[in-house]
C-alpha cells in the first residue's frame, strides 16, 4: 500500500471515529431536548384542555409533579451521561424552584402562561421610544415618567382605550387620585433611588450623611 493511500486511509478512520462521537453527543442533545418538550406539553393551555379530566391548577400541577417523580428515578437508575445527568439535575431544581407560579394560569382565560406578550410590549416601547429621540438607552426616560411610558401608549392605540380611559377618570374621585398618585410616586421614587446607588453611589452617601447631620443637629438633646 502507498503512503498516500495509508494517509487517506488514515483521514478516513478520523473522520468516521469523530461522526462517531458526534452522533452520540448528537443523541443526547436530543434526548434532552426531549425532556423541555414533555414539560411544554403538561404545561401548555391548549395541550392541557385536550385531556379527558377538567383543566385547573391543581390537575396540571399532579402532572407536573408525576413528571418531575419519573425524571427523578430517571436519575438514579438509568445510566445517563455526565452531561445529562448534570442537566436533568439543573432542570428539575429549576422546575422545583418555580413549581408554584407555574400553574397558576389555567383556571382564568385572561391570565396567560408567560411573559412573552409584556416582554414584547417593552421592547415595543423601547423601539419607539429610540425612533423618537435617536438614544439608544432609555433609563434616563424611565426613571424620569416611570409607568406612564407604558400607560400613555397603552391608551393611545384606538379608539376603544381611549374611552375605557375616559370611562375611568370620570369614576375617578380625588381622593383615588391623589392615593394612585403618591403610589406611583413611590415606585417612581424607588426606581430612581436604586440607580442613584448603583451609578452615583458616592453623591448619595455624601447627601445622606449631610441629612443625618442636619437631623442630628436640629434635635434638642435632654
Amino acid at each position: 500500500m502507498s503512503r498516500r493511500c495509508e494517509q487517506k486511509l488514515t483521514r478516513l478512520q478520523a473522520i468516521v471515529t469523530e461522526r462517531a462521537t458526534w452522533a452520540e453527543h448528537l443523541r443526547q442533545v436530543k434526548r434532552m431536548y426531549g425532556w423541555l418538550c414533555e414539560v411544554e406539553a403538561i404545561l401548555v393551555k391548549e395541550a392541557a384542555r385536550t385531556l379527558a379530566e377538567p383543566v385547573s391548577n391543581e390537575s396540571v400541577g399532579r402532572r407536573l409533579d408525576a413528571w418531575r417523580e419519573q425524571m427523578v428515578q430517571l436519575l438514579e437508575t438509568s445510566p445517563l451521561s455526565e452531561l445529562e445527568q448534570e442537566s436533568l439535575r439543573e432542570l428539575l431544581q429549576v422546575l422545583s424552584n418555580l413549581r408554584p407560579y407555574l400553574v397558576q394560569c389555567y383556571e382564568r382565560e385572561d391570565f396567560p402562561r408567560t411573559n412573552n406578550d409584556m416582554e414584547r410590549s417593552i421592547r415595543a416601547l423601547k423601539t419607539q421610544y429610540r425612533r423618537v429621540s435617536g438614544r439608544k438607552n432609555w433609563n434616563a426616560y424611565l426613571l424620569r415618567y416611570g409607568r406612564c411610558v407604558a400607560y400613555a401608549p397603552w391608551w393611545e392605540q384606538d379608539e376603544t382605550h381611549r374611552h375605557h380611559l375616559q370611562r375611568q377618570i370620570a369614576q375617578l374621585d380625588r381622593g383615588r387620585w391623589r392615593e394612585l398618585r403618591q403610589q406611583t410616586t413611590r415606585a417612581q421614587q424607588e426606581q430612581l433611588t436604586r440607580f442613584r446607588f448603583r451609578h452615583k453611589r458616592s453623591s448619595v452617601l455624601t447627601s445622606l450623611e449631610s441629612r443625618w447631620t442636619e437631623a442630628t443637629q436640629s434635635v434638642s438633646l435632654p
